[in-house]
Formats: C-alpha cells, sequence, structure tokens
C-alpha cells in the first residue's frame, strides 16, 4: 500500500493554481484585496482538510488488512520525509538483479544495452511544460492575459491617469515659469503634430502657416524664442486668426505649450533650417536674432 501526499502539499499546489488562474483570467490586477478570491481559498482549504480526514479513515482501515510483514514496510515508509522520497524516486537507480530484466542484448555485434526508463524528473518537468502551456494557450486565446497590446493598453491608461493626477496638484506652466527642457522635445513634438502640423506642415517646414525652422517671424512679442512661441500659442496671432489662442481656448495646456515651445526652439536654433530648395515654405515676416537663448 502507498503512503498519501500531505495536505500541505495539496495545499501548496492548491493557493499555486488558485492564483495563476486569477492573475491569468481576473481583469483586476488587486484580487489579493477582494473577499471573493479569500472567500475561494478558503472554501478549497476545508474541501481539502475533510478529503484528508477521509483519506485517514480509509487508510486507517487498509492498514488494519496488511500483514505484520506489510505493515512494517508501510510505516517505514510513511516514516520517511515526502520530499526525501520524491528526491530518492527521482534520482534512483536499479540493482544489479533487475537490470538484467531490462537488459538489451543486440546479439549481432555483442553490444548490450539498458531498456531504462526516463528519469522521473524529466517526465515531471515535461508534463509541468505540456499543462503550462495549455493553460497559457488557452489563456492566450480567450483572454487578455500577455497580450502586448492588451498590456500596452493597460500601462497606457495607468500612465495618463497618474499624469492627470499629477497635473492636478502640480502647479500650472505660464509665460513667466516656463523653462526649457531637451527632455520636452520628443513630447513636444508629437503635441506639435497633433495640434500645429495642419498649418505649419511636417516638422514645421511650413504651408498655411510660415516656416518655423528658418529666421523670419511675423509676429515678434518676447525677446527669447521660446518665450515667444508659448505667447503665440496662449494668444493667438494677431495678424491671423488661423493662428489662435490655444491654451486660452483650452486646446492644449501651458505645459503642452512648454513642450511645444521646447521642439520649435530645438529646430529653430539647433537644426539647420529646412530652406525652400529642401520644400521649406519661403521666409515671411522680418528677420530676427533672439535674446536670452532659450530663457
Amino acid at each position: 500500500m502507498k503512503t498519501r501526499t500531505p495536505i500541505s502539499v495539496y495545499i501548496l499546489v492548491t493557493v499555486g493554481l488558485t492564483v495563476m488562474a486569477f492573475k491569468m483570467f481576473a481583469h483586476d490586477s488587486g484580487y489579493f484585496s477582494s473577499p471573493f478570491f479569500w472567500g475561494l481559498l478558503l472554501i478549497a482549504v476545508i474541501l481539502l482538510l475533510i478529503m484528508n480526514s477521509i483519506g485517514d479513515l480509509v487508510e486507517n482501515e487498509n492498514v488494519k488488512k496488511l500483514s505484520d510483514e506489510e505493515r512494517a514496510a508501510y510505516i517505514k515508509e510513511k516514516n520517511t520525509p515526502y520530499f526525501q522520497k520524491l528526491w530518492n524516486s527521482a534520482f534512483k537507480k536499479q540493482s544489479a538483479t533487475e537490470e538484467k530484466d531490462i537488459l538489451i542484448d543486440h546479439g549481432f555485434d555483442g553490444i548490450t544495452e539498458l531498456d531504462n526508463s526516463l528519469p522521473k524528473w524529466w517526465i515531471g518537468l515535461f508534463y509541468f511544460g505540456c499543462i503550462f502551456c495549455a493553460v497559457y494557450l488557452t489563456a492566450f486565446a480567450f483572454t487578455d492575459y500577455a497580450h502586448p497590446d492588451a498590456e500596452l493598453n493597460s500601462d497606457t491608461k495607468i500612465m495618463l491617469a497618474s499624469i492627470a493626477e499629477f497635473e492636478k496638484t502640480a502647479p500650472q506652466i505660464t509665460l513667466e515659469n516656463a523653462k526649457y527642457s531637451a527632455d520636452n522635445i520628443a513630447e513636444g513634438q508629437e503635441l506639435f503634430k497633433t495640434n500645429c502640423v495642419t498649418c505649419h506642415g511636417e516638422n514645421a517646414k511650413g504651408g498655411i502657416g510660415p516656416n518655423l525652422t528658418d529666421t523670419h517671424w511675423i509676429n515678434i512679442k518676447q525677446k527669447s524664442l521660446f518665450k515667444n512661441v508659448i505667447w503665440m500659442l496662449e494668444n493667438g496671432s494677431p495678424n491671423n486668426p488661423a493662428m489662435r489662442p490655444m491654451i486660452k481656448e483650452g486646446t492644449i495646456t501651458g505645459r503642452d505649450a512648454e513642450k511645444i515651445a521646447a521642439y520649435i526652439y530645438h529646430i529653430n536654433q539647433e537644426t539647420p533650417p529646412v530652406t525652400v530648395a529642401q520644400g521649406g515654405a519661403a521666409p515671411q515676416g522680418t528677420e530676427v536674432k533672439w535674446e536670452n537663448g532659450n530663457e
């Protein structure tokens, strides 16, 4: 008669499988704080304890039916720690007598070999891999688990929520306190594509609106280019109603304007201008030499 697996092993496996199931199929990642999760786990543990108690009763009845020799062997095996038995089973080697039963004689060349079974640790890993693969593919096919797009959408929502929360308490960016930062150039470029590219063209080379990469400007309201762009975004153009006061209208925030201004400063002052020969719009307005750098 074989000894039973300890109840502690069943409980550990059940907890692991429950966490895995919630991880794969639950949409809310905060399931550890869910009463449903802990209630389900508690019910599963209680059922395992009941099953173990019934197993004890069945085992005691079966032990009574064993002979003295069988009972002694059973008690010896039961007193061996469970994980020690697993180790012994995984790396057990056959005796010399057992080798005679699994010996293969090829006959014609005198070569002999043993028809060994695969190691149990290898078989265990193989079946674990098969089961994991089946569960993973099922979750991948029928849930959002492990989908790069779903993970990206989830992370994006979390990021946007954190940004919105930050902007609630962060000081507003105005013309007076706006500062240039090279870290804002990339985001400023994306904001420019969303809000400005229709008039000013790709890479700000000009179109309906003027070329923003050259040294000529129609509206000069500040001494520095960086602040002049923010002024324009806040107040619009006195000469052209198409250039609206985007900050005052609520189309963009002061923080967005700071990023757009950083991008325009970068393409105007730190990169070569897009000339007419390269497809840029012809210069408009007055040539200007900005003061105070990017302040």
